[in-house]
């Protein structure tokens, strides 16, 4: 282990470019989800379920470092610093993924929420004028698939169950529906990724896109979730259950700053 300068991450609204911002969010949401189905591991419902979310969690945490890396090519910040080296106010999720990992229904819940409403913005930036973009994402949404066909199987699991399991997820569906709603909040200088072709479609189209896709489940679901989304649009960082997760998966790198390990 040898120490270098402790990391100076630059904010992401002052000093980050409006693609430098687009590629921050992407990679909080998928960090952050990550590590919170990190803690499923040995204590999912089913030795079955166990393997799966630990391989599901390894994934989105994967895709974050691929993020961060491309991100670190345009800033010259390293993932690492990115990913550990801010407070816990500066992360960019969407607040959906502040929450405390919760039951196996809220856990499912969010996933269902969030995976399907990654698949709607993958769909989106594999069209994006910035090829590095481009080609990453195409790469994701090759193991993004298999993330949707477990969640919507868990979907129609709940669905079909009648009693309290159904109840816990239908509720959990209801009361994290605003907060879902964060992850199409606009970008910063949205204008002007949309002007360079970096985004093809704004944030609120993929929102109504993403909801529309939604519908039918929701329909036979038997729910009808509202709410008006996150008035601090994408500072899921300042979530009170995020304190925690933070200060358990910086721990490491907090205990000799700027240590190459």
């Amino acid at each position: 282990m040898t120490a270098r300068p402790a990391p100076n991450v630059p904010r992401p609204n002052t000093q980050h470019s409006a693609l430098a911002s687009l590629l921050l969010t992407l990679a909080d949401d998928e960090l952050i989800i990550g590590y919170w189905d990190t803690e499923w591991t040995g204590i999912a419902p089913v030795l079955e379920e166990d393997v799966a979310m630990s391989s599901i969690a390894q994934d989105e945490i994967g895709h974050a470092l691929a993020y961060y890396e491309l991100l670190s090519s345009l800033t010259g910040v390293a993932p690492d610093d990115y990913a550990y080296g801010r407070q816990p106010e500066e992360y960019r999720f969407a607040r959906l993924l502040g929450h405390a990992r919760g039951d196996w229904a809220i856990t499912m819940a969010r996933r269902f929420l969030y995976e399907t409403a990654d698949a709607v913005r993958l769909a989106s930036l594999e069209r994006s004028r910035y090829q590095p973009l481009a080609d990453l994402v195409a790469k994701m949404r090759r193991e993004e698939q298999y993330h949707l066909m477990h969640v919507q199987t868990w979907l129609e699991r709940f669905i079909a169950q009648p009693g309290d399991a159904r109840e816990r997820f239908t509720n959990a569906l209801t009361d994290l529906w605003p907060d879902a709603l964060d992850i199409f909040a606009p970008l910063d200088a949205e204008a002007d990724l949309l002007a360079d072709g970096t985004l093809l479609e704004p944030m609120s189209e993929l929102r109504a896109r993403w909801q529309a896709m939604l519908q039918p489940s929701l329909d036979r679901a038997g729910i009808s979730p509202s709410g008006d989304p996150p008035a601090d649009a994408r500072r899921g960082g300042k979530h009170p259950d995020f304190a925690w997760l933070h200060n358990e998966m910086t721990m490491v790198y907090r205990q000799i700053p700027g240590a190459e390990w």
